[in-house]
């Protein structure tokens, strides 16, 4: 039993599943960033420019009992087509594609401005600098 935990413990504190958990973690803290991003910052402005309007309200009832004018009190009395919601996952989802789109745009092209600059070239050696006097001498006895 002990070979079984000491090769779980190597397994788990391999960089990968390190940085598979780290990533996992940040990921997370990411989202709540652009969750309310999109929520705080952008939904306002989409629902102005529509009026005002908020679509996460926006539902039909399926049965009789659904009388309420929001879509929790909706679902409390019974089954509803909350199609204003899926509107709101929808215009979040492509803001958030489109943020992300941009972000590695960016990173994209800061790569390929790192790569497109050549290395300074190296400053010659003892050795070189030898032969280049050695063969400037032997030019000029030529």
């Amino acid at each position: 039993m002990s070979k079984v935990l000491k090769e779980f413990r190597e397994f788990a504190v391999k960089g990968n599943v390190v940085d598979l958990a780290i990533g996992v973690i940040i990921g997370a803290a990411f989202g709540q960033i652009v969750t309310s991003i999109v929520s705080d910052l952008f939904m306002p402005v989409v629902g102005a420019v529509f009026g005002g309007l908020d679509f996460s309200n926006y539902f039909v009832g399926l049965s009789a009992n659904v009388t309420a004018n929001s879509l929790a009190a909706a679902r409390d009395q019974g089954a509803v087509l909350a199609y204003g919601h899926f509107l709101t996952v929808v215009i979040n989802f492509l803001i958030i594609a489109w943020i992300l789109f941009l972000v590695v745009k960016g990173i994209n092209r800061l790569r390929r401005n790192a790569a497109a600059e050549p290395p300074a070239p190296a400053a010659p050696g003892k050795e070189e600098i030898l032969l280049t006097e050695i063969r400037d001498i032997l030019a000029k006895k030529s």
